[in-house]
């Protein structure tokens, strides 16, 4: 039986060989396409600084580092150096109490007498007063020392006003005793001290690294 026609051959078709597609015809090349733009910079948390540092090769596999927050050009306080202040504060405190009141205990612990009475008295009174002006009566003072414990001074950080006022006796009993003794302390405890725990960590997730206090009272803790 006779087979039909062969088809045409196509150009480029070899005995033994696979089809080779056809040149292109003769003119300009066409244009090269546009490189590929590199990987753009992840999103900035809200708030924050745009980030103006150096692009790793090949684009960003991580969101690039946090510049550290400022406030009125001045890096802010840590959440370790606040709580580092606060504890030496009240080591402060307790040991200027015991100091106060140890001379009465003792002669009290000896014998009931009057002057033991006295002392512990005259003593308890003082304990009293300095646990209520502590704060209050250091913040206030003049020059590079206002807003600033002796916590404060010894680990680097101060308190300032967001309006760039300084401390003075009215607005450091505003802050120290008001709103974090009375409000946060006093009052939290019939809140099983929700409220104070949330004031104490919530320097922890806010992007001004300040506490609920701060908030209320228009402050921010910076670096000395």
């Amino acid at each position: 039986m006779e087979s039909g026609p062969s088809p045409p051959e196509r150009p480029g078709d070899e005995p033994g060989g696979g089809w080779l597609p056809p040149e292109p015809p003769p003119g300009p090349s066409p244009p090269a396409a546009p490189p590929t733009q590199g990987p753009e910079s992840p999103p900035r948390p809200p708030g924050s600084p745009p980030y103006t540092g150096p692009v790793p090769p090949g684009g960003w596999t991580q969101p690039p580092p946090r510049p550290p927050a400022v406030f009125a050009g001045v890096a802010l306080a840590g959440w370790w150096s606040r709580v580092g202040a606060t504890l030496l504060d009240i080591l402060v405190v307790w040991a200027a109490i015991a100091i106060l009141v140890a001379p009465g205990g003792i002669i009290l612990g000896v014998g009931p007498t009057a002057l033991g009475i006295v002392l512990l008295s005259v003593g308890g009174l003082a304990a009293f007063l300095l646990g209520l002006l502590y704060s209050p009566y250091l913040m206030q003072r003049a020059g590079p020392r206002n807003g600033q414990t002796l916590g404060k001074q010894w680990v680097g950080i101060r308190v300032v006003r967001d309006t760039g006022e300084p401390f003075g006796w009215a607005w450091a009993f505003l802050r120290e005793l008001v709103i974090k003794g009375l409000l946060f302390w006093s009052v939290g405890g019939f809140f099983a001290y929700i409220p104070t725990l949330l004031d104490c960590l919530w320097p922890l997730w806010d992007d001004q690294n300040r506490a609920l206090h701060d908030m209320v009272a228009s402050t921010h803790v910076v670096r000395a």
